[in-house]
């Protein structure tokens, strides 16, 4: 990765831990004074993101490093992990949250909050959108898959934001229930967004990669001149680099140095329309019998 990329990654990993931890401080804060739990809830979610964005960081630091003798591909996949953790912490205050305000639903504890913690929670929301838009720029980009959990994470921030914004005005014109109830949903979209973050990291350490898009793969492949059958094609994604393994069909006739032009053709053609930087390929002499593509 270019060291442009590489700084505007770090700015946005780095931009989000700051903005989560002031987010945090005021919502904490706020919700003590306004005794709003939906706040209260808010807030503790932002404290999560702190953890789970520093956890981010580091695997996109980790990520960074050359290849060594025990790690031949590099250590891409640390950005993997680091978002798995990110979501392991998330859906452990998301549940916390929910059985909280459950409890308190069934106490009876309701409180009447000030309508100060509305406009923090609606603030906060539209500035979360703003570095939700920042990150996933970036993360576009740059191809990173912590930074588009991360992203992933600042929508959820600012949906609960605005959501916790509905139940404070409800709770604060006379139906105090309506708080604890928002807390909850709070929470359930906490657990919601720790899932899918959850699946998406655990499908790229499992090698999982969508078959449709390994149909266009094998599609270019066929397609490139002197392939005359595609025998087999897999592709994962290692860290943030996608990998390809192609078997393929040639002339048997040929001599060694034109199917290894024909290598070279499909590697740059794959890496320019899929941007796929390593491809594996295996030639195979064309089977007996046949004379062409079927």
């Amino acid at each position: 990765m270019e060291k442009n990329l590489q700084k505007q990654l770090d700015f946005a990993a780095f931009l989000s831990v700051i903005s989560y931890l002031v987010l945090a401080t005021v919502k904490v804060l706020v919700s003590f004074y306004t005794d709003s739990s939906a706040l209260l809830a808010d807030g503790l979610n932002n404290v999560t993101d702190i953890g789970a964005t520093l956890a981010v960081l580091i695997g996109i630091r980790i990520a960074r490093k050359p290849r060594d003798l025990d790690h031949p591909y590099g250590h891409s996949r640390a950005e993997q992990i680091a978002t798995l953790i990110a979501s392991f912490i998330m859906m452990s205050v998301g549940l916390q949250v929910i059985i909280e305000n459950i409890r308190s639903l069934f106490v009876g504890e309701f409180e009447t909050p000030n309508r100060l913690a509305a406009v923090v929670a609606f603030a906060s929301g539209i500035f979360m959108f703003g570095i939700y838009f920042y990150n996933n720029k970036v993360a576009k980009r740059t191809k990173s898959k912590g930074l588009e959990a991360s992203a992933k994470d600042n929508f959820s921030d600012a949906l609960v934001s605005f959501g916790t914004t509905i139940g404070v005005l409800g709770a604060s014109i006379g139906f105090p229930i309506i708080d604890p109830i928002a807390a909850i949903l709070v929470g359930v979209i906490i657990c919601k967004t720790a899932w899918e973050i959850f699946y998406d990291a655990t499908l790229l350490l499992t090698d999982g990669f969508d078959p449709e898009e390994m149909n266009l793969f094998t599609e270019t492949v066929d397609k490139v001149p002197g392939v005359h059958k595609v025998v087999d094609l897999r592709a994962r994604m290692y860290g943030n680099t996608t990998i390809a393994d192609v078997v393929i069909e040639v002339d048997g006739g040929i001599d060694v140095s034109k199917s290894h032009g024909i290598t070279d053709q499909i590697e740059m053609i794959l890496s320019e329309q899929h941007g796929i930087q390593y491809t594996h390929i295996h030639v195979e002499p064309l089977r007996s019998g046949r004379t062409g593509k079927d």
